[in-house]
């Protein structure tokens, strides 16, 4: 049972067990009559292999009595995300995770019996499978996935709203269980609803449960066991096939050209300012990086560089998404996460105790965190005291802080300041310098030549 006072209950939904977090330990519970059943799963060799691979997460037996539960401990992902906070390509691979999971349980005679998001978190750029509760041995003669329903409302709808009709798949953070079919049809154009793929997962079945004949019990057809088989490996490779399909195409925006095209840097400052990073980073050699208003993760790249793990925070999907597709290509520990840090994600679930905040996953992991252009955005824009930014920078970060002072003479700072000028005549370096060195002690300043300054913090 949850309880809503509680921090440690991470699930409690699945009635073979449940799993909680204390600390830098994650602790599964298999009740006594799912227990058998994955420990066999465990000594597979799909499961090692799995495991071997880095696509399912890693488990350590601590306890295996004979009608008792099963006590495992898993290695805690480093920085948790949910799939509200994902890009769109993120949300492929974790389609592309489940499904090829599920085809590859289908040949050893196990089956997913839930298909969601939630069951994947991302080890920087590196989707992992971590639910073990939801594979379980299957009926050789069933030809049906009877988790379909779910794949296609947490998966496949979101990505079709997304697609279609430009819902942000953010908005899923108040739809635990997606979409269904109803939810998109009266949105669509004619044209939309019967072309392909939204005729089958959109219109079809939005008419069959108009008309009555899409609910009641999923029908227990039996077929040869060689036939089933082949039938849901068909049906898995269509499911894939649809899920690409829904990939956006476009994926520029007025931001993910910024690192290149910005027009307030020349060539010379840029590069000043992608060395007076790397030298902070050979400097400090952090284990871990913080990298707010990422964009496509130029300077995530050169925290990579030195052995970082990095998350990056932007609110640009398609920058994130850009920067996301690098990370993987490349095979770097980066996490690019839509994100606002003024507005972060909330809490969410029962009790609001099933999802924790941005701020919560974020304080005391991180040895460094960088501002860069980012800091006019939250003073103008988001209108955050100069005070409260430096009091939220100091509690993200364990060390160091690297920030880029703007001032005022700069056009992307009259841009925002929008003519209210005199709202922020307070706003000077010496304001900004006195308002940070209350938590940190000034480690470097590097002016550039358009009058930005680069600022490399210790913390106090």
């Amino acid at each position: 049972m949850s309880q809503c006072t509680s921090q440690e209950i991470a699930t409690f939904r699945d009635p073979a067990g449940s799993l909680r977090i204390e600390g830098d330990h994650v602790l599964r519970t298999v009740h006594a009559g799912y227990a058998a059943e994955s420990l066999r799963f465990l000594k597979s060799d799909l499961a090692r292999r799995w495991t071997d691979q880095g696509r399912l997460v890693q488990s350590q037996v601590l306890s295996a009595e004979e009608d008792q539960p099963l006590l495992l401990e898993h290695p805690r992902v480093f920085f948790p995300s949910y799939p509200w906070e994902w890009t769109p390509g993120q949300w492929v691979a974790a389609g592309e995770l489940t499904l090829e999971l599920c085809g590859q349980l289908l040949r050893e005679g196990w089956i997913l019996k839930d298909a969601t998001p939630l069951n994947i978190l991302f080890e920087g750029s590196r989707p992992v499978f971590v639910d073990l509760l939801s594979i379980e041995r299957r009926d050789p003669g069933s030809p049906l996935w009877l988790a379909y329903g779910q794949f296609a409302r947490t998966f496949l709808l979101p990505l079709a709203a997304n697609k279609y009709l430009g819902w942000p798949l953010a908005a899923t953070l108040n739809r635990r269980d997606g979409y269904e079919p109803v939810d998109l049809y009266p949105h669509l154009s004619s044209l939309e609803r019967w072309s392909a793929p939204l005729r089958s997962l959109v219109t079809l079945p939005y008419l069959l449960e108009s008309r009555g004949r899409g609910a009641g019990a999923t029908p227990k057809l039996q077929q040869d066991p060689e036939i089933a088989g082949e039938v849901l490996q068909h049906n898995l490779r269509g499911f894939g096939k649809t899920l690409h399909s829904l990939e956006p195409k476009g994926r520029d925006s007025r931001w993910t050209g910024y690192q290149t095209g910005a027009d307030h840097y020349t060539d010379k400052e840029r590069q000043q300012k992608q060395e007076f990073v790397d030298r902070a980073m050979q400097l400090l050699r952090p284990a871990a990086v913080l990298d707010i208003g990422g964009n496509t993760g130029q300077y995530s790249r050169i925290a990579a560089g030195v052995g970082a793990r990095v998350v990056a925070w932007d609110t640009d999907v398609a920058s994130s998404d850009l920067n996301w597709r690098e990370a993987r290509a490349a095979g770097l520990p980066i996490l690019p996460l839509v994100a606002d840090a003024a507005r972060p994600t909330p809490a969410v679930g029962w009790c609001n105790a099933e999802s924790l905040t941005l701020l919560d996953r974020a304080r005391g992991r991180f040895d460094c965190v960088m501002m860069l252009g980012i800091l006019h955005h939250l003073l103008l824009a988001d209108q955050i005291p100069m005070a409260d930014v430096a009091t939220l920078l100091a509690s993200l970060t364990n060390r160091s802080s690297i920030v880029e002072w703007v001032p005022k003479t700069d056009v992307r700072y009259i841009d925002l300041c929008r003519g209210r000028d005199e709202l922020y005549q307070h706003l000077s370096e010496e304001f900004f310098v006195q308002q940070f060195t209350r938590h940190f002690t000034l480690a470097a300043r590097e002016p550039l030549t358009n009058g930005r300054v680069l600022f490399l913090f210790e913390k106090t």
